[in-house]
């Protein structure tokens, strides 16, 4: 099976994250997850995720440093996610290709159910040894 490549946004905005929800008709449908989505054959990820962004929330991201990857095998595919710390250069987060989306305190992540594959990435954001400033 080949790997399909995900890439995520951390949009932080205060003490606050971006999440949004997934729609009815896709795969984990109505989880929470990082925003973003899959990097097209022959696309560079960075450039994948501001695509991404701006279809799925309509607004313009400056994509920084890499936070973190992890690679879960689905029963239907192996997923690779690419996380990256984004920041809004243009327009307001709106759900146009997604069902919902939060602004969400570091805290209250732990209570959103997430696809397995953003798991560690949720784990990594909430664990005492990631510095607010790392997000």
């Amino acid at each position: 099976m080949k790997t399909i490549v995900v890439t995520a946004a951390l949009i932080k905005e205060g003490q606050k994250i971006l999440i949004t929800q997934r729609r009815e008709d896709t795969h984990c449908r109505l989880l929470w997850e990082f925003p973003g989505g899959k990097v097209k054959e022959g696309e560079e990820p960075r450039q994948a995720l501001r695509r991404e962004l701006e279809e799925e929330l309509g607004i313009e991201a400056e994509v920084g440093g890499m936070f973190d990857a992890a690679f879960h095998v689905y029963p239907e595919y192996p997923v690779l996610l690419l996380v990256y710390r984004c920041r809004v250069t243009q327009g307001v987060p709106k759900p146009l290709a997604c069902r919902d989306l939060r602004w969400v305190d570091l805290d209250e992540l732990a209570g959103f159910p997430m696809p397995p594959a953003d798991d560690p990435i949720r784990r990594r954001i909430g664990s005492s040894s990631v510095k607010e400033a790392d997000i």
